[in-house]
């Protein structure tokens, strides 16, 4: 008998997700990744207050591509085909840039599988047992992919070292996965979803530097196609067996053929990549959290602002192109949204502001992109601090030393964020985060309606369509496609990052 390729070894465990059930655990974090996904997207909904906004382009885009409607739109009355549904989903999912991370491979995960596996879900009917077992193999085979692509030598991915976004391009065979068990497909199906999908995943990085929006479509074109991808594995378009490991495959064209077949392949189903997701507890990217938790120390231990002369913040040498330069970008962001992507933009947004777990949506404003806020950014000089280059990607450290003017030096430091692997928030943490995402967007009774719907979806009750219709029952939502503006007619229309 042939061996089976990795694809096909992935698309057997995939399989045996659905068919064979998941973990206690693992069925419980699956709800987590839900409720987390649902609340990002809603609050993600009630911020987008421009036609200009990925989101609404997004949905404007697919409502004039037209289609069966299958799937719905979160926070909005609109239903389109599955793969359309994912990609409008999928991009809110990612907009605020609060989504879950995975560590060492620093993956979001779940902006991509939950979007596609709840389009799918719902056009499909399924109930609660699958739609598990969907997102469950989609997440962890996202990872693993993201994992084989971890050198240590190098103590980063070789996705990252290229500039593509490994987030969109993993996701989408992960979505892909998820889609085609919801489909029914059996494990050559999934495995020809999966071998699809490599021709379609896609993203690069430059955006996190120099400003632009498309990064925050990534992970909706990455449902988007993954779906796409599943639902011509149903049709009867085939996949290459051999997609992945192959002279022309996956790993020979994303990654020069560097790869870790063990941390692909090894432990399915007994070792679970998933439940090592963690959560945001801050709406920026991963790499500036343990600087925002310094800043925050330093705040909480009585430093004015008024009174800072310098600050030096010493982060992982890989994240520095990320999040320190260019620095005349970084100290003086194009737009709020660029400042997630800026240490020295949200250290000084730490030390003036804070709010819900103690920085929040409200700092990454237009009103909160003050002149006090960029003057104390640009006091800000990031360098490579060696011990978080060592402790780099399995957790995020930083150390921040701020001379004040009359020459005392304060310093904090901290070797994993919180909400890392080593400080993960609790329950109640990623219940307080939701609510306050939801609450945005929906009125108290109806977030209190959507914790107790997926959680009775991880407990294995209820369906896609029974939650999805949550989101989609208050009065305040943005724009559907039919009455939303474009851009081009609506000379008023806040700017964007370009």
């Amino acid at each position: 008998m042939t061996e089976a390729t990795p694809v096909q070894r992935l698309s057997q465990f995939a399989v045996s997700c659905r068919d064979d059930g998941l973990p206690d655990d693992v069925a419980a974090d699956v709800g987590g990744r839900i409720l987390d996904v649902l609340g990002n997207c809603l609050a993600g909904r009630a911020e987008s207050n421009s036609p200009a906004e990925p989101d609404q382009a997004v949905l404007r885009t697919v409502a004039n591509w037209g289609g069966a409607p299958e799937a719905g739109v979160i926070a909005s009355h609109e239903r389109l085909p599955a793969p359309n549904a994912a990609l409008v989903n999928g991009t809110l999912a990612h907009a605020l840039d609060f989504d879950d991370t995975h560590l060492p491979s620093v993956l979001h995960p779940s902006a991509s599988i939950v979007p596609a596996a709840l389009a799918v879900g719902e056009a499909q009917g399924a109930q609660a047992a699958d739609i598990a077992a969907a997102v469950a193999a989609g997440v962890e085979i996202c990872n693993r992919l993201g994992m084989a692509s971890y050198i240590p030598e190098i103590r980063n991915s070789v996705f990252f070292e290229k500039g593509f976004h490994a987030t969109s391009i993993c996701g989408t065979i992960g979505a892909a996965a998820s889609a085609a068990l919801l489909y029914g497909l059996d494990s050559d199906g999934v495995a020809s979803a999966m071998g699809i999908a490599v021709s379609m995943g896609s993203g690069v990085i430059e955006a996190n530097r120099t400003g632009g929006t498309v990064k925050r479509i990534h992970c909706g074109w990455a449902a988007h196609a993954g779906v796409t991808a599943a639902a011509l594995a149903r049709e009867g378009v085939t996949g290459p067996p051999t997609v992945l490991e192959g002279r022309f495959g996956f790993f020979a064209a994303f990654l020069d053929g560097k790869y870790d077949a063990a941390a692909l392949l090894d432990g399915l189903r007994q070792r679970w990549e998933l439940t090592r997701t963690v959560y945001k507890p801050y709406p920026s990217n991963h790499f500036t959290h343990p600087a925002i938790d310094c800043a925050l120390a330093l705040r909480e231990a009585g430093l004015d602002p008024a009174d800072i002369e310098r600050i030096d913040l010493g982060v992982a040498a890989p994240t520095l192109r990320t999040i320190g330069e260019p620095r005349e970008d970084k100290i003086r962001p194009q737009s709020p949204y660029h400042g997630k992507f800026s240490g020295p933009f949200t250290v000084a947004t730490a030390l003036l502001g804070g709010g819900g777990l103690g920085v929040y949506l409200d700092d990454f404003t237009d009103s909160a992109f003050t002149q006090d806020k960029l003057d104390l950014a640009a006091k800000v000089y990031t360098f490579a601090d060696d011990r978080a280059t060592e402790i780099f990607p399995n957790a995020f450290a930083a150390v921040l030393r701020v001379t004040t003017k009359g020459g005392t030096v304060l310093e904090h430091r901290v070797d994993s964020s919180r909400g890392g692997p080593e400080h993960p928030l609790s329950r109640e943490d990623l219940l307080t985060k939701f609510r306050l995402n939801a609450s945005r967007a929906l009125a108290d009774e109806q977030v209190s309606d959507l914790v107790e719907a997926v959680t009775r979806l991880a407990d294995g009750i209820g369906a896609a369509s029974g939650v999805l219709a949550l989101t989609r029952t208050h009065p305040g939502a943005a724009p559907d496609a039919a009455t939303a503006e474009s851009p081009a007619n609506n000379s008023s229309r806040a700017s964007t990052s370009s």
